[in-house]
């Protein structure tokens, strides 16, 4: 989230380089491991009104009983199956694992096969890691990577009951931020993410982060928040709406420029406008903040998109 008002965009120096406001990256990064610390502590978004105060935001919002992208009267269940999971891999899933942290679908991007080393980019709770365990198989390995401890003892605590489930061993998570990857050089065929990439101050160095670990030929499957034209001033330097992945958003072709400074090819971007919108209809405190604070005569959509992002690291 960039602290500079005449920023064209939305992340410090988000067109390329390393930013050039460290300061300001750390109290970022402080501000959404304190938020997302407390909404394990608590259990989910549904929970974490309470400890949070009016920054309980999801992903997407802030009422309480809601998941990340919908409604107030939706689980986390019934919002997962909402944006394409299925009932058997919800079936896979321990109990507390789905947050109702998810604005996408990774794993129905990624094509994972057998045999395939996977890595989660702030695994939370490891939902998407418990997702895709059976489908690389016990040949397979994920990798879920979190900077929140509190996240990262509760995607622990759940492995056992992951392993009993399905009786694979092939899960693990590590602490780490994601501008700095706990993991080797090209040793990863996919990387995943679910509405993480928005919260880094720092997107440049992600995508090159993403890029060393892959695999020559390996790809991304990432699902995100992003913008179609930048917000105003006064949404983007709103902590709550940071916290609740909006503030810290970058625009689709701000993203674009990052991934092929990166190197990254095949790049495919596709934008769901239509489901942003559907979202800002339902009573959420920090929706009606957005909407207010919007030009006269626009919409949520012309602004905000969720996002599916694929592309591959050159085989050579």
């Amino acid at each position: 989230m960039s602290t500079k008002p005449d920023s064209p965009c939305c992340g410090p120096d988000c067109c390329g380089g390393a930013s050039a406001q460290p300061e300001a990256d750390h109290i970022v990064r402080d501000r959404v491991r304190e938020g997302y610390g407390k909404i394990a502590q608590s259990g989910g978004w549904s929970d974490a009104a309470g400890l949070l105060g009016t920054a309980a935001a999801g992903c997407c919002g802030t009422t309480p009983g809601g998941g990340c992208c919908g409604p107030a009267t939706f689980t986390p269940d019934q919002l997962a199956a909402a944006i394409g999971y299925s009932s058997s891999e919800l079936g896979a899933i321990p109990q507390g694992a789905n947050m109702g942290l998810s604005c996408g679908n990774p794993t129905a991007i990624a094509s994972l096969r057998p045999g395939e080393v996977v890595l989660d980019l702030g695994a939370g709770g490891g939902f998407d890691c418990f997702v895709a365990g059976p489908k690389v198989g016990p040949s397979g390995r994920v990798i879920g990577v979190d900077m929140t401890p509190d996240m990262l003892s509760k995607a622990r605590a759940n492995i056992a009951t992951y392993a009993a489930q399905t009786g694979l061993h092939n899960v693990e998570f590590r602490l780490g931020e994601i501008e700095s990857l706990p993991v080797a050089d090209a040793s990863v065929d996919v990387v995943i993410s679910n509405c993480v990439l928005n919260l880094s101050p720092d997107k440049p160095r992600v995508w090159r982060e993403i890029a060393r670990v892959l695999k020559p030929g390996g790809r991304v499957a990432v699902s995100d928040l992003a913008l179609l034209r930048p917000l105003p001033e006064s949404i983007r330097h709103d902590a709550e709406a940071l916290i609740g992945c909006i503030a810290g958003a970058a625009l689709v072709e701000d993203t674009r420029r990052q991934m092929l400074a990166a190197g990254f090819t095949s790049i495919v971007l596709t934008p769901k406008s239509a489901y942003i919108d559907s979202l800002m209809n339902w009573d959420d405190p920090l929706f009606k903040k957005i909407l207010a604070a919007l030009p006269a005569g626009t919409t949520a959509g012309d602004f905000i998109t969720s996002l599916d992002i694929s592309a591959r690291k050159p085989a050579s």
